[in-house]
């Protein structure tokens, strides 16, 4: 009979558990995109960090992923060793920490978020990715407790009067300015009828951005002693003397891009988005990682145990995953 074999990696916490929330604007991002979660997540990964990429995988927006805080949430390693996994995660290409600038209230201020990617990306999406703006959003408002609606008092059903029943609607802005004209200028009485055939044209004024006290001055100042035809009068005038057509607004020059620099995920050295690729900047890429390495599985199950250098491991799974 055979035994199945289980993975020697420890399990991560389960995601129901407490998690350690980042500061307002801080913690962790989702980058778009993602596959569904599998069981065979990480699989390719050495055991520690199948470990830390588990329990970062189930963490939501928002929650913290700084060294401290994920060294306090898995006890099985230290700041060292969390520090040196979050490094080798990026190479794998599955996270970035990115610093941005977040203007609020008047203020503007750098914050640091961990964008975080189930599915393992190469140097150039990442790129790509950040150098158009990310959507990092602006800070999350705090979970609030849920508040109970207020019921409805109930009403009988009203009866929906029919297309035939159906009320007339009002006098435009333009009918109601000409039929007020006799009340300003008694000289400029317009009848109903007279002010249903100047009501397109007076509509023409309203359309170009006057209101009512305008077009009441226009058509009022300057009058004759005698007027022996108010419909014609107005209608000259609002011909006349109608505004010009001003030019639409100019449209609202684009949004800025919102600054965003890629941290180095071993010292923090910002730079764009191009200039750290597997998210370190040029000294620490040629610089081995921090602290002790722990030994990779070997390929073959006879082979001999040894050392191997875990971002050149990485690296290699990296392109085994993004070959056809």
């Amino acid at each position: 009979m055979a035994i199945q074999q289980s993975s020697s990696a420890p399990s991560a916490p389960a995601s129901s558990r407490p998690y350690r929330r980042a500061r307002t604007g801080y913690g962790k991002r989702s980058a778009p995109g993602q596959r569904p979660s599998a069981p065979t997540d990480f699989a390719l990964l050495p055991a520690r960090e199948r470990y830390v990429a588990g329990y970062v995988d189930h963490l939501p927006d928002g929650a913290a992923m700084d060294i401290k805080s994920l060294a306090k949430d898995l006890p099985l390693y230290g700041q060292m060793a969390i520090g040196t996994a979050l490094r080798a995660l990026a190479v794998a290409g599955h996270l970035r920490h990115v610093r941005c600038r977040v203007e609020s209230l008047g203020q503007s201020r750098w914050v640091t978020l961990t964008f975080w990617s189930r599915t393992a990306r190469d140097n150039e999406w990442w790129a790509l990715q950040l150098a158009g703006g990310a959507d990092v959003g602006e800070s999350e408002p705090e979970p609030e407790a849920a508040k109970e609606e207020p019921v409805a008092p109930v009403v009988p059903q009203q009866r929906v009067p029919e297309a035939s029943e159906a009320v007339p609607a009002g006098p435009s802005p333009a009918y109601l300015a000409l039929a007020r004209l006799g009340r300003v200028e008694p000289r400029l009485a317009l009848s109903a009828a007279d002010c249903a055939a100047l009501e397109s044209l007076a509509a023409t004024w309203f359309a170009r951005g006057v209101d009512a006290d305008y077009l009441t001055r226009a058509l009022t100042s300057g009058l004759p002693e005698q007027v022996g035809s108010p419909v014609g009068l107005v209608r000259r005038r609002l011909t006349d003397k109608a505004p010009a057509r001003l030019p639409d607004a100019a449209p609202a020059p684009d949004a800025p891009v919102r600054a965003l620099l890629v941290e180095c995920t071993e010292c923090g050295r910002p730079g764009p988005p191009g200039a750290l690729p597997d998210g370190l900047c040029r000294p620490c890429r040629q610089s081995p990682p921090a602290g002790p390495v722990e030994p990779v599985e070997p390929v073959e199950p006879d082979g001999p145990a040894a050392e191997r250098d875990i971002e050149a491991h990485m690296r290699l799974l990296r392109e085994k995953l993004r070959m056809p």
